[in-house]
């Protein structure tokens, strides 16, 4: 039987606490954590995104963490390909974490992504277009990923519409299964009473207000203008409604909250697709017993 290597990826909705856990268990370990989230990726996105930072990495080397800027594309099948070329070459324990799925499901559960390049003039036209009508034109030409998609995710709407623009087929046609490379331990933080989650994510987003979102927001679209990614990203988005003048900061805050506990619904349907998943309740069990039940 082939060697398969053996990995922890911690998975759940956001704030629940994955990468807390994760620099917690690294440190017993001696390991090493790779980010699976797709706003992670991008430099300058740092406050809206709950970034971790040095203090809160603790020492622990973490990968796929401002990959690239906001201006540019970058694919899942693109993650695919830099986090499994980490994954051959680092020789300590490796913890995956991160609330995106996609990028789960790709690297780990052998879903695979063909990389095709952008298109720098299509993804233009297709950005002028409103929400509504971008993701009508998925129901219409791509039904099957249109299902998967939230209407407010022109970013990954986008991309599907431009795969098939370049090659001719759906992207639901063109992805496929293949065999699992590694052997992983899937942990998933999740609560037994929702409102615990939702009141974590309402005091977060207080707290990225007070830490600088606005100001943060203000500087991202004056070094990179308004990209996909910035008007994809929960957080930004909102708060270019405010600086737009289309409502108040309080109401831009609302805004949040309420996008990113619908946010943290979908995460939670997503993994619980994977029945693999060992699941944890924060509001039950401290992190220190979640810990000594992965390492039994």
């Amino acid at each position: 039987m082939e060697y398969r290597k053996k990995l922890i990826a911690i998975v759940g909705p956001t704030a629940t606490g994955k990468t807390e856990l994760a620099v917690k268990l690294a440190k017993i370990l001696g390991g090493e954590i790779i980010s699976a989230d797709s706003r992670l990726v991008y430099r300058d996105f740092n406050i809206g995104t709950a970034k971790p930072d040095k203090e809160e990495m603790q020492g622990i080397p973490h990968y796929m963490i401002d990959v690239v800027d906001p201006c540019e594309v970058y694919t899942a099948g693109k993650y695919k390909k830099e986090a499994g070329r980490l994954l051959e070459n680092i020789s300590k324990p490796v913890i995956i974490t991160g609330g995106t799925g996609f990028y789960i499901r790709s690297l780990l559960e052998g879903l695979d992504i063909p990389e095709i390049d952008p298109d720098v003039e299509f993804r233009k036209a297709m950005e002028k277009l409103d929400k509504q009508d971008l993701y009508k034109k998925l129901q219409e030409c791509d039904p099957v990923m249109a299902l998967k998609l939230h209407y407010n995710d022109t970013f990954r709407i986008i991309r599907a519409l431009e795969v098939q623009h370049l090659i001719g087929k759906p992207m639901s046609e063109i992805q496929s299964m293949s065999e699992p490379k590694y052997e992983v331990l899937y942990v998933g933080l999740n609560a037994a009473d929702r409102e615990f989650i939702y009141n974590r994510i309402n005091q977060r987003v207080i707290k990225m207000v007070e830490l600088g979102l606005v100001s943060e927001c203000e500087s991202l679209i004056e070094k990179y203008g308004r990209t996909p990614s910035l008007l994809g990203t929960l957080g930004y988005r909102e708060i270019c409604e405010y600086l737009d003048g289309l409502c108040s900061l309080d109401e831009a805050i609302e805004k949040i909250q309420k996008n990113t506990r619908n946010f943290a619904k979908r995460q939670l349907t997503w993994f619980r697709a994977n029945k693999e998943i060992h699941w944890f309740n924060i509001d039950e069990a401290t992190q220190e017993e979640i810990i000594s039940s992965i390492l039994q």
